[in-house]
């Protein structure tokens, strides 16, 4: 059975507008269904066979979808803000997609790299929950000299300046003494508590300079995108993380 919907809510769903700007296009004849103008915004189509046109421009219908973002310092991991522009905004810039679109979890303002934006929120769910044991990695540049026993105290799991426990994380320390007097490192958890990863360093006596995250479960981050460009993920990105490979 073919599964239609009305053409106001297609719209709607895919930022057009909203139902009485969606009404006015279409008062005006300026919606086009399979080459046809529609005036009528509660006429049903099929999303899958149905070509839908405004103003020209096909409208493309998605249910779900799922985009890498390389997220640059000074952007906040929102929907909307009052004083700062939000990782949503940035798809949003150059291609209007889905209204519904959210970060998976949040990085700090000052943090760059992976950010999964997606409408999925079981998917969300799976990859947020410490339940899930699902990995994130970062590579951090941090002040001040590391315990020798850091990596031992990361990984049995620290308990944070202001008495939070965290779970066990991997630490791997890529090189030390750099000209910048900073040590460089890995660090991967399963957990996503506010500011973890530069707290967790506190505990240990250091400040954490610069951080980017790596990876999420499957999803690894694609180097050849710069700071605030994204891309849609793969069908077997989208795939992996579901099933949780490579985790």
């Amino acid at each position: 059975m073919e599964k239609k919907m009305r053409l106001d809510k297609l719209l709607s769903e895919m930022a057009v507008g909203t139902r009485s700007q969606i009404r006015e296009l279409a008062r005006k004849g300026r919606i086009q269904v399979n080459g046809e103008i529609v005036k009528k915004p509660d006429s049903k189509v099929d999303p899958k066979k149905d070509r839908v046109v405004c103003d020209g421009v096909p409208v493309i219908y998605a249910a779900m979808e799922y985009y890498m973002l390389n997220k640059p310092q000074g952007v906040v991991s929102a929907t909307e803000d009052n004083l700062h522009r939000t990782v949503v905004d940035l798809i949003k810039s150059s291609s209007p997609k889905r209204k519904d679109l959210f970060p998976v979890g949040r990085l700090d303002i000052d943090t760059e790299g992976l950010l999964l934006i997606t409408n999925d929120g079981d998917l969300a769910h799976s990859l947020l929950s410490p339940r899930r044991h699902v990995d994130k990695t970062y590579y951090a540049e941090v002040e001040g000299a590391l315990p020798g026993d850091a990596g031992q105290r990361l990984k049995e799991g620290i308990t944070l300046l202001d008495g939070t426990p965290v779970m066990g994380a991997r630490l791997e320390i890529l090189g030390q003494g750099t000209a910048e007097g900073r040590t460089k490192v890995t660090l991967t958890i399963q957990e996503g508590k506010f500011h973890q990863v530069k707290r967790m360093f506190e505990a240990l006596g250091c400040r954490v300079a610069y951080l980017k995250r790596l990876s999420m479960g499957s999803l690894k981050l694609d180097e050849t995108l710069k700071p605030g460009e994204y891309r849609s993920l793969s069908l077997e990105e989208v795939e992996g993380l579901k099933k949780g490979r490579g985790s």
